[in-house]
């Protein structure tokens, strides 16, 4: 992959097909407008000493906003919709599903949209799973309950040419793939397989991880649910913890390689003392160490709330090295091995304690929607299908700054995103928990393990 980013949008073909939506192609008419392919958001807003007089309107710094287009490139009768949702639950799959095939057939006048069961499996024939012919009858409740009405499944997306056999076998000629960035760079893979074969099919994507890990957009769908059901999960240990004589209440959550989710709930819950995420490393033991400090904390306070996130202190744990299907290293549980050294702790120490642990993952990945998540949802399933509409290929719909953007596959699983430890989130959270901002010995030691210079 190129280091060097471009925003650009793939387009199939020009633009002909008056679109079916009726829209004002000019202010003032107290009407909603198209948008046009000209409108960009500005990637980077922040302005520093160094760059005050750059005015950054280059390919690399200008995403299109999405929208409705006042010209398609395809026609409505002509098309064959497909749909898939792939790798772990998470709020709002739904309801993302329910509003690509709401739009396409109310706004646009689709009306052949196939559902794919469970992953790029469905696929398959040798998977054995007939596609779903979807309507707006058979989705309009699905909003109101969680997990995905297609199914899920991790892996297949190395599948690219029966992948590809499969839409071309089907005449489908646009795919809406839901998944996080694993499932993007097989989407990525099947678009350019279409395009080899010399097929026009557009392929867009709705970014979805609910460790809200995918680089440049604000927030991925289902993270501000997951959030809210985190944040329950916290107050009720915190119940137990306080009414427990030097009770400690331990709370793992998701985020294999991005602590977004403690973090988040940290300051949310306001009654979280300390936050462990991957981001940030951690000795146990020692002066410094966390142990130290939650002892200091139940000396001073009588009780404790901690949160870690799954994939925090790993190199603390013995690793396997294995890959589930999606490519993502196995986890050792932390939680279960914090649990373990507390206790042994404070055993040793003759201290009684009161542990109490829970871990809510699965719970808040099958929660439904909150409010302001599903009218995000909504609105991302929307603009998927204006992009496919109007020919776009090979990019994800997202949110950047408050606009809904288009934002090639390629840069939107260029990295992942992550909790900067010396950003302001950090330092915030920092603040909410006072906890020390290092809990670590000996930062030589430290970088050493960490394979750090």
């Amino acid at each position: 992959m190129s280091d060097k980013i471009d925003f650009t949008i793939e387009q199939l073909g020009e633009c002909k097909v008056p679109s079916p939506i009726e829209l004002s192609k000019q202010h003032g008419e107290f009407r909603a407008n198209y948008v046009k392919d000209t409108s960009f958001v500005r990637n980077k807003v922040n302005v520093f000493e160094d760059n005050y007089r750059e005015n950054n309107l280059t390919p690399d710094n200008l995403l299109q906003k999405a929208g409705p287009r006042e010209f398609i490139y395809f026609n409505p009768a002509h098309v064959t919709a497909a749909i898939c949702t792939c790798g772990g639950l998470c709020p709002g799959l739904n309801d993302v599903i329910r509003a690509v095939v709401r739009c396409l057939y109310y706004r646009y006048g689709v009306k052949k949209i196939k559902g794919f069961r469970f992953g790029f499996k469905g696929f398959f024939a040798d998977s054995g799973y007939d596609t779903v012919d979807l309507t707006p009858e058979l989705v309009d409740d699905i909003h109101k309950i969680g997990g995905s009405f297609l199914g899920t499944s991790r892996g297949g997306g190395n599948r690219v040419s029966d992948i590809v056999d499969c839409i071309e076998s089907l005449s489908i000629n646009m795919l809406f793939v839901i998944g996080g960035d694993g499932t993007q760079r097989g989407s990525l893979d099947i678009a350019n397989e279409v395009a080899r074969r010399g097929l026009k099919v557009a392929v867009v994507g709705i970014p979805k991880t609910v460790d809200n890990d995918l680089t440049l957009i604000d927030r991925s769908f289902g993270f501000e649910t997951a959030v809210q059901r985190a944040r329950e999960a916290v107050a009720a240990i915190h119940m137990e913890a306080h009414s427990q004589v030097n009770g400690i209440g331990l709370v793992k959550l998701m985020g294999r390689e991005s602590g977004f989710i403690a973090t988040a709930t940290a300051l949310a819950s306001h009654e979280t003392n300390f936050c462990l995420i991957p981001e940030v490393p951690f000795d146990l033991d020692g002066p410094n160490g966390f142990l130290a400090h939650l002892e200091a904390r139940l000396k001073s306070r009588g009780h404790a709330v901690v949160i870690v996130a799954e994939g925090a202190g790993q190199e603390l744990l013995q690793t396997t090295n294995e890959t589930d299907a999606s490519g993502n290293k196995k986890l050792s549980d932390i939680g279960i091995y914090l649990k373990d050294k507390i206790n042994e702790y404070f055993d040793k120490k003759g201290i009684h304690t009161n542990l109490k642990y829970v871990d809510p993952s699965y719970q808040v990945r099958a929660s439904v929607t909150t409010a302001n998540d599903s009218i995000y949802c909504e609105r991302l399933g929307n603009n998927a299908v204006h992009a496919a509409m109007a020919g776009k290929t090979k990019c994800v719909v997202g949110l950047v700054h408050d606009k809904y953007v288009y934002i090639p596959i390629t840069e939107a699983v260029r990295k992942r995103n992550t909790v900067d430890p010396e950003g302001s989130l950090w330092r915030d959270a920092l603040d909410a928990t006072g906890q020390p901002i290092l809990m670590v010995n000996n930062i030589a030691t430290l970088k050493d393990r960490m394979g750090l210079k």
